[in-house]
């Protein structure tokens, strides 16, 4: 299926599937093995088998500044291997029924699949700290606070993604109150300008995203191997294409889609295909860098609110990041530390940004 008919049948789906309970065809896979035989089924067979509980923070005071994409944290849940997301015993009764609406994100065969929960907040700031009026010239102060459900789907090569994130922009996200906490615990002086922040405004954003293995080798006790990316976001938050590249060097790379910052469908650690009980059960160490590239038709916190007047700047169209890092990962558990450099947002910034991302990752 090429790229694009399949990015436009999962935001199809996703998009009807919201509102209106409606349904696309299915295309039946094999069933699988679930984990989650035992009686009773539900939240205490699921905890009997090991999930995935990952924390991201990310700030560009790594990078010695202040501004633009300032602070990020996000927490989220990746379940157990699970055969389908309707009949599976791993999931309570009342989740079944829900995901009842998401059955057709995945059609056709996969050898596992699994949900993700996700919990977070952004900020974004003008470089100048010192100013209460509205700075024109520079990016609107902005917060977002959002929950976010995701449905992946992969096998050995491949892994489709589908989430939407529910959530508010404005002082609802309480972003000025989370920085002033931070700066008065560290000493740092305050921002003084939140009263220009954006209005309040809840957001929705529909995200889908095909990850593709397309390259693995080895030699001399080392590993390598390749990730493409592509996705689409579609929603008064943010509207994009993007498309993207990871290369990985190291001893015992785990099977997982390889690293990315905080942003939807960034949740890779998908279950490994068949009778595994442990994603993260070797040790290791590798390097990465990657690359992401995005063409961008809204963004709320550069376009200025959808439904009422507020600051707003002219972005840029084509936005990209590119990334280093490296992780290490025991039985049980990985790190990662990476740092990212994104090209200019707007028109009227002044250069580029970076920003540096540590994500822990416990198997529990």
């Amino acid at each position: 299926m090429a790229p694009i008919s399949r990015l436009s049948r999962l935001l199809a789906c996703f998009s009807a599937a919201l509102p209106a309970l409606a349904s696309c065809p299915v295309t039946a896979g094999d069933a699988e093995p679930s984990l989650c035989e035992e009686s009773p089924p539900g939240i205490t067979a699921l905890a009997r088998h090991p999930e995935l509980y990952n924390f991201y923070f990310e700030n560009d005071l790594f990078n010695g500044t202040d501004s633009d994409y300032t602070n990020g944290v996000k927490f989220s849940w990746v379940s157990a291997n699970l055969r389908d997301y309707t009949r599976d015993p791993c999931l309570p009764h009342w989740v079944r029924q829900l995901n009842r609406l998401f059955e057709t994100l995945h059609p056709g065969k996969y050898t596992s699949r699994n949900m993700v929960v996700t919990a977070g907040q952004s900020m974004y700031t003008p470089r100048d700290r010192n100013r209460t009026g509205l700075i024109p010239n520079n990016r609107p102060y902005a917060g977002w606070l959002y929950l976010g459900l995701g449905y992946n789907a992969r096998d050995a090569r491949q892994m489709d993604t589908v989430e939407v994130n529910l959530g508010v922009v404005g002082p609802a996200a309480l972003a000025r109150q989370t920085q002033d906490f931070v700066h008065n615990q560290r000493g740092i002086p305050r921002f003084n300008g939140w009263s220009n922040q954006l209005n309040n405004e809840l957001g929705v954003q529909l995200v889908a995203e095909h990850k593709n293995r397309v390259w693995n080798a080895s030699g001399s006790g080392l590993q390598f191997d390749a990730i493409t990316h592509y996705g689409a976001s579609l929603g008064n938050i943010r509207t994009y294409l993007n498309t993207g590249l990871e290369l990985r060097a190291g001893r015992r790379i785990p099977n997982d889609f390889g690293t990315s910052p905080i942003r939807p469908a960034g949740d890779s650690n998908a279950p490994l295909e068949g009778p595994v009980t442990r994603r993260l059960s070797d040790g290791g160490l590798h390097a990465f860098i990657s690359a992401d590239a995005r063409a961008v038709a809204h963004d709320i916190f550069l376009d200025g609110n959808t439904f009422s007047d507020s600051h707003s700047v002219a972005k840029k169209r084509f936005v990209g990041d590119l990334a280093s890092g490296i992780a290490w990962q025991w039985q049980g558990g990985k790190i990662t530390y990476a740092r990212y450099i994104r090209s200019k947002e707007f028109e009227t910034q002044g250069n580029a940004h970076g920003f540096s991302s540590i994500t822990l990752s416990l198997e529990y």
